[in-house]
């Protein structure tokens, strides 16, 4: 039996309620949001540009698991617009010159319309890294300044100050995915304008110095999000196609972007016709995933005690908090202060934990034996879950010991094999665990690899292993 987090029984109800989008007047059918991860299981070449970010079969059946979890609506993971501008290697990607047929496009769609099977409306997130991709992977990258990243760990390139013909670039490739999204037969788009990537990097003083209209006041520096999303709007005129984002209620730096500046934030985007607006934050420099003080320890959320004073100022908008939540309790009081609630790490072990949890068959979610401040450490194992996911076993149980100590394996022959691939680029994913059971099947669910009579990958493949190491796993904290 699989230990859960210590909680109190609460009337799960009100998660279960509708949620009604007022621009797009599309309904999520509950309050639960699966929250953005990086999952890194699309197609990956170290040499051909064109082979890469193609969604596979695997990545295709763990949104197909996770469109029977019961999600009022479903965000992919951190999707790329450029080949060669990565958060990680295994990104999906959809480049500009993509066209709208071909495997690739059909690949798009199959993904949808596995996650939107059981009613989730499926909403891909859309980012450019600016200056938080490697300078392997990129030795020239752009920003909304010349501010450089530096880290202890994977080493960024420099940026260049956008030009007004990068920012072109940049807002139609943001346009372009997301037609491309619309047309492959998802609900929408969300913008990714937290954790330091490009769009953020134009919000945060901290990494914006311009002069020009693209910088100074917050209006300024909030422009490229504002005319990406009319463009977006423009270029798609089905009303009904969602159109939201994802911002940093603070970034916990000097000078970085305070709870202040998002509510302000907020009220231009109300103006502007987001759907809805998720709450997250923290930055590559100075990671926010942890409780920074017995408050949002109490309340789980690490970033609710922020949107308390950044939702006031959304008057059409909707809000989800994500980050922290682990108990029922914890999700139905911080609709309080927010329409919905973000989840991500637990749902990698649990796909179908909103499902249970509103029909009362758990509390909480399973609470692994791992250090829950140790982002990487849990992030790696969320990463591991998803491949047996994809690969339709049964995600390994990391409240028992014993496999927490084969986990711990996996992890030190995953970190010997991600140094021995630096240069080659060769390996994406996470620690692979060994074989196990298969996945366990409910009644009105997929059998195992219906998919096209798909069959998993053995042998070396198995060990495939990746960058867990660099600061860009913070997106399994949640």
């Amino acid at each position: 039996m699989s230990q859960r987090y210590a909680t109190q029984d609460v009337d799960v109800s009100p998660l279960g309620q509708p949620l009604h989008f007022e621009f797009s007047q599309r309904r999520a059918s509950n309050r639960f949001l699966k929250a953005a991860l990086t999952e890194r299981m699309a197609s990956w070449s170290a040499t051909e540009l064109p082979a890469r970010g193609i969604p596979t079969p695997e990545l295709i059946n763990l949104y197909r698991r996770w469109g029977e979890g019961g999600y009022g609506v479903i965000l992919t993971g951190n999707l790329m617009i450029a080949y060669d501008q990565l958060e990680a290697m295994g990104n999906m990607i959809i480049d500009l010159e993509n066209e709208f047929s071909g495997g690739r496009f059909e690949a798009f769609q199959q993904l949808a319309n596995a996650a939107k099977q059981h009613g989730s409306l499926v909403i891909g997130q859309v980012s450019h890294p600016g200056r938080q991709t490697e300078q392997r992977f990129q030795p020239n990258p752009v920003s909304a300044s010349d501010i450089q990243l530096i880290t202890d760990q994977a080493p960024y390139a420099k940026p260049r100050p956008a030009s007004m013909d990068d920012i072109e670039d940049i807002t139609r490739r943001f346009v372009h995915a997301a037609v491309y999204l619309q047309k492959a037969g998802f609900d929408g788009i969300q913008l990714h304008g937290a954790h330091g990537y490009l769009l953020a990097q134009f919000l945060s003083q901290t990494t914006n110095k311009r002069t020009d209209q693209y910088g100074g006041s917050l209006e300024n520096r909030a422009r490229l999000t504002v005319e990406i999303a009319q463009a977006i709007r423009a270029a798609i005129p089905d009303p009904q196609f969602i159109l939201s984002i994802k911002i940093n209620s603070v970034e916990f730096q000097a000078h970085g972007f305070t709870p202040d500046e998002a509510k302000e934030l907020c009220e231009i985007l109300d103006r502007n016709g987001f759907d809805f607006v998720e709450l997250s934050g923290g930055t590559y420099e100075e990671m926010a995933f942890q409780h920074r003080r017995e408050s949002t320890r109490m309340r789980e959320s690490f970033f609710l005690e922020f949107a308390d004073r950044i939702t006031p100022a959304l008057k059409r908008t909707r809000s989800y908090v994500t980050g922290g939540f682990r108990t029922a309790s914890g999700m139905v009081h911080a609709l309080n202060t927010v329409d919905g609630v973000g989840l991500g790490r637990p749902i990698c072990q649990e796909c179908r934990l909103p499902k249970d949890l509103l029909a009362g068959t758990v509390q909480s979610a399973i609470e692994p034996k791992l250090d829950p401040q140790n982002f990487i450490l849990t992030g790696a194992a969320s990463g591991a879950h998803m491949h047996q996911v994809g690969d339709d076993q049964q995600p390994s149980d990391m409240s028992d010991e014993a496999m927490v100590g084969v986990y711990m394996q996996c992890l030190g022959q995953w970190v010997q094999k991600v140094q021995e691939d630096f240069a080659a680029m060769t390996f994406t994913g996470y620690p692979r665990l060994p074989k196990g059971h298969p996945y366990q099947v409910r009644p009105g669910e997929s059998q195992p690899w219906e998919i096209s009579g798909y069959q998993p990958k053995t042998g070396l493949w198995r060990f495939a292993l990746c960058l867990a190491l660099v600061p860009s796993i913070m997106y399994f904290v949640w």
